[in-house]
C-alpha cells in the first residue's frame, strides 16, 4: 500500500478523489489483518458496497471505517478528510480554517472542527523520558495588553501585561535515536519553581544534563541533574550551553500563531502546540511519511464539537501532551 501512496499534494488530491482509494487506504490502516467488527470483535462482517458499510454476521450491527477514529459521525467524505490531513500535516506554518474551507468546499466552522480533530491525531503522549542534553525554556503566547481595546481588557479582566499572555514550557532533547532533536511542550499555570521543576523531573531522566537560562525557578535541579545555566544578560552561547534549539522552535510556533492563526484562545492553545511539535519532530521525514504517521494517530481517538467548545462539562484548560 505504501508504494501506491502519493508523494506530493497534487498526487494526493488526485489519488484520494479517484474511485475507492481513500476507503482502501483507511481499511488497510485500520484493519491490516482483515475487517473486525468494532462492537463485538467478530471477523465475520460483510461489506455492503452500495452504502459503503459493513454488517456483522454475529451481532448484526452495521459500521463504517470511520467508527473508532477521529472521523466518526462526520458527514464529510474520506477524500476530503485525507486531503485535509495531508495539507495540515505538511504545512510548515499551518493552515487556517478559512483556507481549509475554500480548498475543500466546506464552511469555515466545519474547517475549524476538522483541523482540531486532525490536531488530536497529531498528539502523541507516548514519548519516553528525555535524556542526554535537554534544553528547557519558557515563552509567552498571546496578544499584548497595550495593543488591546479597553473593552477587551475589561471583558478578559486584564490588569497587567502578563494577564493577557499564556506561559508555555518546552523541553528539547538534543540527541535522539532518530538523529535529530525533539521537543515536548506544556501549557503552564504559572512560572513558579514547583511547577517548572515538577515538569522537568517528570519528563527528564535522572542524571541528564539540563540546560536552562538564569531563571530562578530552575534553581535546585542539581540534586538529580547536571544543571548548566546560560545567563542571557552576559551571553547567549557558552560552548554547548545554550537554549538556541528551543528558541528556534519558539520562533516557528509564533510564526504560525501570529501569521496563520492570528488569534488562539488559551483553552485551545495545547492543540496548536501539539500540531507544531509534531511537525518539528517529524521534520526529517518526507510528506508521505508525515501523512502516514498522522494517519496512525486517528485510531482510538474521538473529539466531539461539544467537547471542543467546552459544553460537555469538561475542563476548558486541558494540558498539552508531552
Amino acid at each position: 500500500m505504501k508504494d501506491e501512496m502519493p508523494e506530493t499534494l497534487h498526487e494526493a488530491i488526485a489519488f484520494f478523489s479517484h474511485g475507492d482509494n481513500a476507503l482502501r487506504v483507511m481499511v488497510a490502516k485500520r484493519w491490516p489483518d482483515g475487517v473486525i467488527c468494532p462492537h463485538c470483535q467478530s471477523k465475520t462482517a460483510k461489506f455492503m458496497e452500495k452504502r459503503q458499510v459493513w454488517q456483522c454476521k454475529d451481532c448484526r450491527k452495521q459500521f463504517t471505517v470511520k467508527v473508532g477514529t477521529i472521523f466518526e459521525d462526520s458527514p464529510i467524505k474520506l477524500d476530503k478528510w485525507l486531503s485535509a490531513l495531508w495539507l495540515i500535516t505538511n504545512a510548515k506554518n499551518g493552515i487556517s480554517s478559512c483556507e481549509i474551507a475554500r480548498a475543500l468546499g466546506v464552511t469555515q466552522k466545519t474547517g475549524w472542527f476538522m483541523l482540531h480533530r486532525i490536531r488530536l491525531a497529531m498528539q502523541n503522549g507516548s514519548f519516553d523520558k528525555a535524556g542526554g542534553r535537554v534544553e528547557v525554556d519558557e515563552t509567552f503566547i498571546g496578544g499584548k495588553a497595550r495593543n488591546m481595546h479597553k473593552s477587551v481588557k475589561e471583558r478578559k479582566n486584564i490588569r497587567t501585561g502578563g494577564d493577557s499572555m499564556t506561559p508555555v514550557m518546552g523541553l528539547l532533547e538534543r540527541e535522539t535515536r532518530e538523529g535529530c532533536s525533539k521537543v515536548r511542550t506544556k501549557v503552564l499555570k504559572g512560572r513558579g519553581s514547583n511547577e517548572l521543576q515538577g515538569h522537568v523531573r517528570q519528563y527528564v531522566l535522572k542524571g541528564a544534563e539540563v540546560i536552562s537560562d538564569a531563571h530562578r525557578g530552575y534553581a535546585g535541579l542539581q540534586d538529580e541533574y547536571t544543571h548548566s545555566v546560560i545567563d542571557h544578560a552576559v551571553a547567549y552561547v557558552n560552548g554547548h550551553i545554550h537554549t538556541n534549539g528551543l528558541e528556534n522552535f519558539w520562533s516557528l510556533l509564533k510564526r504560525a500563531v501570529k501569521g496563520t492563526y492570528v488569534s488562539v484562545e488559551p483553552f485551545h492553545l495545547f492543540r496548536y502546540l501539539d500540531e507544531q511539535a509534531f511537525r518539528f519532530n517529524e521534520r526529517k521525514d518526507n510528506d508521505q511519511g508525515r501523512f502516514l504517521k498522522t494517519l496512525e494517530g486517528i485510531l482510538g481517538k474521538r473529539l466531539t464539537y461539544k467537547n471542543l467548545i467546552g459544553q460537555d462539562g469538561g475542563d476548558l484548560l486541558p494540558q498539552a501532551a508531552v
